[in-house]
């Protein structure tokens, strides 16, 4: 016997994919999509390995390195070429900046392996309130990672095919449809699908970097196709110094700092790692950062090496004649991959573009996974509505993913997929949670030295809090560069959503305690006390098989009181309906309420409210007759004063509401379609059966 008392079905095959019964265009369209329904003892079955869990968790942080160091160089050339030179040191920077939050969210992994990540570190050690920041910040930060990840993308597949930069927007849009389908169908299968493009771009970058940095160190270097263009600084900015020259460098830096999202899904995702979980999840999280650091690193220092010449404008870049519009510059990447292969036309240039539009949507997984986690856990502790806890039928958290899916595209479609406008929003809500979330595991290593006595242990949490502190310092710092450099030009959208979700979490949180207290049981024996009296109220809108139905359905309940009641819109209708009566001898009395203005809900409403306010302890139960039909388009012709009725009902106390159905054939053939057999009676005579008069079984 299970546990609790639940009686566990007889085991046998599983049904097949769609029932007779429900045999419709969406049922088949979903089981194509989808796959077939999974029970949730198969859960254990979609847990990842770690060859699944790195393209999984990890191809946002892998796939930014295809455009970091293209955002260092854009920011950089606002001021002309001058400045290129600062790229190494922004780069470095930045690695050295991924080191520590890599190191830091190892030992998030080990503390809290239950899947929480930032969220739970922060909740448990600095309080609610600041859980909510971070985790506003994070589904914003998810949201945008779906959409810088699948705009990057596309730029990529027009850098290789310049005749589709018309088809932008629905390309992306496109995309956020597959990825939607492909997690719809459960993690492991998307970390199949995704594990062989992420593996391909992390193969093809590391020979572009080493064939690129053989070739230089054999005095071959490999020559982007921008290099033989200068860039025109923007008027009085040819010499900047002192400030302006500061706020430079830190905004590319800040941009730079792309390279170093969703970092943190992996200690989201814990609980989705085989066992034993958190060593598991600790040991892809290093593989994920020597991998992206090597990526980034190559990447940056081909870009040094070629010259690649990059800027937000194309008329910018001289040698240009006549009207430039129409220009489109390739990625850095593209450039990079042209000049290391041997030109645009190369088989290397092909195959390097091609894995990375398809690894920069991909990306968007790293969201796809993280948000609909997240999204449970807060819907678990009462902050977002309780149908994103929910798991579809693939045991995935499909409202979460449909969620996302549907803000990335309205996002996507809102700015046209433009990476550059998109980016100012991103990396803000990130960086909320990393500087956070390691206040946070500081805190933690501080109760943990206070409560330990074994002096190696106490080596250990000395050390861990020693690179969670530095974590801390580092990304507070970072964070503030960014709020700094970005704000006014994007950023502020950002931190406007995450204000808004904060705000509405915690409205939503206050909605389900209160009705928590409103429904808690304090005394069980006033609450089963019963009415004083039940009347019974069987509406009725004229004489017909539905009403008798309805009729009967009332008098097997056994009400004290029992009474049909009608809205007399039409007096020679209401006076044909009481002879109707009368003469089938119902002995049930028929109340007819006049209705001069020819409504219908409102003398009902006010009928039943009457006798609530007459006698405040009896129960009144309404009996509504409906029709039952089989299409969708039926409905709009049926039904609709039932509807009105019991939404009205529904809000005065003391009043039950009944529902008693009558299916119409159509809901007959539509539930229980019957295909023909061989030697099946067709209209009531058997194949092959003449019938009387007719001539060779027709008519005659």
């Amino acid at each position: 016997m299970p546990p609790d008392g639940a009686v566990r079905l007889p085991a046998g095959p599983r049904p097949p994919a769609y029932a007779p019964a429900v045999l419709n265009v969406t049922a088949i369209l979903k089981r194509l999509v989808i796959g077939r329904a999974m029970r949730s003892e198969e859960l254990h079955e979609t847990l990842l390995p770690k060859r699944l869990a790195l393209p999984i968790f990890a191809s946002d942080p892998l796939s930014s390195v295809a455009y970091a160091t293209q955002e260092i160089l854009l920011v950089l050339t606002l001021g002309g070429l001058t400045y290129l030179h600062f790229t190494p040191w922004i780069a470095a920077a930045v690695v050295a900046l991924m080191t520590v939050v890599v190191l830091s969210y190892r030992q998030v992994v080990h503390a809290y392996p239950s899947g929480g990540g930032s969220y739970e570190v922060v909740s448990t050690n600095l309080g609610p309130s600041a859980g909510l920041v971070v985790a506003a910040s994070l589904l914003v930060d998810y949201v945008m990672t779906v959409a810088v990840s699948v705009a990057s993308g596309v730029d990529n597949i027009i850098s290789a095919v310049p005749g589709l930069v018309g088809q932008r927007v629905p390309l992306a849009i496109l995309f956020v449809a597959l990825l939607t389908a492909m997690n719809l169908r459960g993690v492991r299968e998307s970390g199949r699908a995704f594990a062989t493009p992420t593996y391909l771009f992390i193969g093809g970058v590391l020979i572009m970097v080493i064939t690129g940095l053989v070739r230089y160190l054999f005095g071959n270097a490999p020559v982007a196709e921008s290099a033989r263009y200068g860039i025109s600084p923007a008027p009085g900015d040819a010499h900047l110094a002192g400030l302006a020259l500061l706020m430079l460098v830190l905004r590319a830096f800040s941009s730079g700092c792309t390279a170093l999202t969703g970092v943190e899904a992996i200690s989201n995702g814990v609980p989705a790692f085989r066992k034993p979980k958190p060593k598991n999840a600790a040991t892809t999280m290093a593989a994920m950062g020597v991998t992206a650091i090597a990526m980034f690193a190559g990447v940056t220092t081909l870009a040094m090496v070629s010259k690649v010449h990059i800027t937000d404008d194309a008329c910018r870049l001289t040698g240009l004649d006549g009207d430039c519009s129409s220009y489109t510059q390739r990625t850095v990447i593209a450039q990079i991959a042209a000049a290391v292969f041997g030109g645009e036309h190369s088989v290397g240039f092909y195959v390097i573009q091609a894995t990375t539009a398809l690894v920069l949507i991909l990306a968007a997984n790293t969201a796809f996974n993280g948000f609909p986690l997240l999204a449970s856990i807060l819907a678990q502790h009462r902050y977002l509505p309780r149908q994103l806890h929910n798991r579809g039928d693939r045991l995935a958290f499909s409202n979460g993913i449909l969620a996302l899916a549907l803000v990335a595209g309205l996002l996507l479609w809102g700015y046209r997929a433009n990476v550059t406008s998109l980016i100012h929003l991103y990396i803000l809500g990130v960086f909320t949670s990393f500087t956070l979330s390691q206040l946070g595991m500081v805190r933690h290593w501080n109760g943990e030295l206070r409560s330990e006595r074994d002096p190696a242990t106490r080596r250990r949490h000395h050390s861990a809090r020693v690179v969670n502190a530095v974590g801390a310092v580092v990304t507070g710092l970072v964070l503030v560069i960014v709020l700094a450099t970005k704000f006014t030009e994007g950023a502020w959208l950002a931190v406007l959503a995450a204000t808004v979700l904060w705000v509405m979490m915690r409205g939503i949180r206050r909605h389900y305690d209160a009705v928590g207290a409103e429904l808690a049981v304090e005394d069980p024996r006033s609450e089963l006390a019963p009415p004083s009296r039940v009347l019974g109220i069987v509406l009725v809108s004229r004489l017909h098989k539905p009403t008798l139905r309805a009729l009967s359905y009332a008098r097997a309940f056994r009400p004290d009181q029992l009474e049909a009641l009608t809205v007399s819109v039409d007096r020679e209708e209401a006076t044909a309906l009481r002879e109707r009566w009368e003469e089938y001898g119902i002995d049930v009395p028929l109340k007819i309420i006049d209705s001069p203005y020819r409504e219908v809900t409102r003398p009902v409403v006010e009928y039943v409210r009457s006798i609530r306010r007459e006698s405040p302890r009896d129960l009144v139960a309404v009996f509504v007759p409906e029709y039952v039909v089989g299409h969708w388009w039926e409905n709009l012709l049926h039904n609709q004063s039932a509807l009105w009725l019991k939404s009205r009902l529904l809000f005065t106390p003391g009043v039950m509401i009944t529902s008693v159905p009558w299916q119409l054939s159509s809901s007959e053939r539509a539930n229980h379609p019957t295909p023909r057999a061989p030697g099946a009676v067709r209209r009531g005579v058997p194949r092959g059966t003449r019938r009387a008069g007719s001539r060779d079984g027709r008519r005659g």
